[in-house]
């Protein structure tokens, strides 16, 4: 009796998290431009699918708040400087930690990360923007696969993807990928001689330095306006703290 019904919701489950992932793909891509509408109807006929499995996709995405939901519709989102100082923050409290808790283990298997950072310089090189965002994505994800805490793991990813589109945006600009790569350059290094303390530091210093490239390349040197009953420069301060850490 009950098997018949798990039967009948295999399938759309398994479409909804298709559709989840393809679009996803599309945000990391930056495909998906800022402020952009996503709309149902023509999403389902590209994909293929009914609308159902766009829907619950869109709305799974929408929790984590890779797009944006009134209720009618879906959008990416367009961070401002408060999203981007809170996204920092919690980046600022969960990459070092983990960084510094595989540093012995990437001591011995670091040859993936070591790929994904020749990869980077290489594209660096050519001046392929496209290539540089993959081997960055590549980079993140060899040193997670090195983090035993899975739960963990999901949430630095989550908000790593939050960044994504900006990324997309401001990989173009080669002064932004030299100060990426040179990031990448100190925590490898740090990973290479099994030093906790200076694979924390430079993962510190490199999200200072990413989060800073990305303000500038997206013009939100000044808070822009806040929402009602919010408090307007709230953010300052929680900037002057980071760059004390």
């Amino acid at each position: 009796m009950d098997a018949a019904p798990m039967l009948r919701l295999q399938r759309p489950q398994a479409l909804a998290e298709q559709v989840y992932r393809a679009l996803r793909d599309r945000l990391r891509s930056g495909a998906i431009g800022a402020g952009e509408v996503l709309q149902e109807v023509p999403l389902a006929a590209q994909l293929g699918v009914s609308r159902t499995p766009v829907r619950e996709a869109m709305a799974r995405l929408a929790s984590e708040g890779l797009l944006a939901s009134d209720r009618r519709s879906f959008a990416a989102p367009a961070l401002t400087l408060a999203d981007v100082d809170d996204i920092y923050e919690l980046r600022f409290l969960l990459e070092p930690a983990a960084m510094r808790g595989i540093a012995a283990r990437a001591a011995q298997a670091r040859a993936p990360i070591e790929a994904a950072l020749a990869a980077a310089a290489a594209a660096h090189r050519a001046g392929d923007a496209a290539a540089f965002r993959e081997a960055n994505v590549a980079y993140r994800q060899a040193w997670l696969k090195l983090v035993p805490n899975a739960r963990l793991v999901r949430i630095i990813e989550l908000y790593a993807d939050h960044m994504q589109h900006i990324r997309a945006l401001t990989l173009g600009e080669a002064r932004v990928r030299t100060i990426v790569l040179r990031g990448l350059q100190r925590i490898t290094a740090a990973l290479a001689a099994g030093d906790a303390d200076a694979a924390e530091h430079a993962v510190r210093a490199h999200l200072q330095q990413a989060r800073l490239a990305f303000v500038e390349a997206l013009g939100l040197k000044t808070p822009p306006a806040r929402a009602a009953g919010s408090t307007p420069g709230a953010a300052a301060p929680r900037r002057s703290s980071r760059k004390s850490r």
